[in-house]
């Protein structure tokens, strides 16, 4: 039962109304039923007993954390998070390179980057149990040690098909956080706060995807495309040590309270153990599936992973292929182009996450009551707004570029881009607020879901684009977002409150 409404059939002096009809009512008192020591506990924690949700009376209860540790470990899994698409994309610069050098086309040269989607999608589906029942930080300490393994690897491969082994074993190990972050998250960090930190997060998931060619641009061109995997292993080792010595555990089991914190919070730092005495059963692997019947999870998931498809990944890809063809640009000037991308995320965050949490609690102090989780929803319709302006734009402007280069078709990646965080941001937040005490099987169903039309986009991109022409492309660009996202999350927005 949510401990912010206390359900009670019929009252003490009254068994029911007029009609005969048992009476209902909510109490709305979250601090009612504590201690005076817990309240007081609370306000010299947090100086406030206006919290949501409410923490239990010890100082391992990850809510109770200071401020500078909730911050400092949410960086630490944002950067991890942001390692696992920065390597899927690491490579999409230096395409004419690798194609080369492994005599390959750039189409099977692509696959590369397609296979690592497919397999970050769905590898998250393993992990996710083994996190909650041993914790988040001994699995991302295993997703690095091997993801470190598997970029040697590539590095090391002389083949397209040993290239390919490697680079799905990194994806499935690098995976975890990109996907149980928002758990990270919704463990950590208040409801007030929780789309400015579930941005965050997002927001680094999302610049993996086009700072890793603009970084590695450079090394590709300076010092060869190998060089970009040894510098991914050296990453991975440095996040490894940073999170060993530094990474602070957020699984918590509410009520299950340490009778010695302190030694508590020394032992985690080298002791792992399970904390979740649940049994592990084979349905826990694809219990996240399950949400594909929740249509305040399925909806913005669907509707947020067809605007990453374009405000992302076909801006990512199609940069990468005709850049180099259509304006005989080299490496390095091809990551470049990546720099309008990462602008427009950027400043798309700050509407997604801080805005949207000052939208939320400015509708609070109005009404007097929460914020239904819909009312967030609002904001979307900015996003989806502005990644439909920016696909137009970059389609028509390379179409009439006539083979010279000029920055306006960057100016549209970087519209596309801004709207897409801002999507990004709201609608994770928004499932994640609908299903918070389950927000590892939320982020790793909608992980899936955005990567499985990740995965499928640059199969048929480039016919696309060569078959209907820029205008046309973006044309169903256009009618695929306002059919799969705009009209969906107008339904949602009407009907959440009665779906939860």
């Amino acid at each position: 039962m949510d401990r912010r409404h206390h359900y009670i059939k019929g009252a003490n002096t009254r068994e029911g109304d007029e009609s005969g009809k048992p009476c209902a009512f909510y109490v709305e008192d979250p601090v009612a039923h504590l201690s005076e020591e817990h309240r007081q506990y609370l306000l010299s924690k947090h100086g406030t007993l206006d919290l949501e949700p409410i923490p239990d009376m010890t100082d391992t209860d990850p809510y109770n954390w200071p401020r500078w540790r909730k911050n400092f470990n949410l960086t630490l899994v944002a950067f991890h998070a942001m390692m696992a698409t920065f390597t899927a994309s690491s490579i999409q610069s230096a395409f004419e390179n690798i194609s080369e050098d492994l005599d390959v086309s750039m189409q099977r040269t692509s696959y590369l980057v397609s296979l690592f989607i497919a397999v970050l999608g769905g590898a998250p589906l393993f992990w996710r149990p083994l996190c909650n029942r041993y914790g988040r930080r001994p699995i991302f300490l295993i997703s690095l040690i091997c993801s470190l393994i598997g970029n040697i690897g590539c590095a090391k491969s002389t083949s397209y098909a040993t290239m390919g082994l490697s680079r799905a074993i990194t994806a499935f190990f690098i995976s975890p956080a990109a996907a149980i972050g928002s758990a990270v998250v919704a463990e950590t960090f208040f409801r007030k706060d929780r789309a400015r930190c579930m941005g965050g997060w997002t927001l680094m998931v999302t610049l993996g995807v086009p700072s890793a060619p603009f970084i590695f641009g450079f090394v590709a061109s300076r010092v060869g495309y190998r060089w970009i995997y040894y510098i991914l292993a050296i990453v991975n080792a440095t996040q490894f040590l940073l999170y060993f010595f530094f990474g602070s555990e957020s699984l918590y089991v509410r009520g299950n309270i340490p009778t010695n914190t302190v030694i508590a919070a020394k032992q985690s730092l080298f002791k792992f153990r399970r904390i979740d005495p649940t049994p592990l059963e084979f349905w826990d692997f694809f219990q996240p599936l399950s949400y594909v019947m929740k249509p305040c999870v399925v909806i913005p998931a669907v509707a947020y992973a067809m605007i990453f498809l374009w405000g992302s990944v076909m801006l990512t890809i199609e940069i990468s292929q005709i850049y180099p063809a259509k304006f005989g640009l080299n490496t390095q000037q091809v990551g470049l182009q990546f720099l309008g991308i990462i602008i427009g995320s950027v400043i798309g965050e700050q509407i997604g996450g801080f805005i949207s949490d000052r939208w939320m609690l400015m509708r609070q102090k109005r009404t007097g009551e929460p914020s239904p989780p819909e009312y967030r929803l609002w904001l979307s319709y900015i996003g989806h707004a502005l990644t439909i302006c920016g696909i137009v734009v970059f389609a028509i402007e390379i179409r009439d570029s006539g083979g010279v280069w000029n920055i306006a078709p960057v100016i549209g990646a970087a519209i596309a881009a801004g709207g897409n965080q801002i999507v990004t941001t709201v609608d994770i937040t928004y499932a994640v607020d609908c299903y918070r005490e389950d927000a590892a099987s939320v982020g790793v169903f909608i992980t899936l879901v955005r990567q499985t039309w990740g995965f499928i986009g640059p199969f048929w991109f480039p016919e696309m684009f060569e078959v209907v022409g820029w205008a046309g492309g973006a044309g169903i660009a256009v009618a695929l977002v306002v059919g799969v996202s705009v009209i969906p999350t107008v339904l949602v927005q009407w009907r959440g409150a009665s779906w939860r």
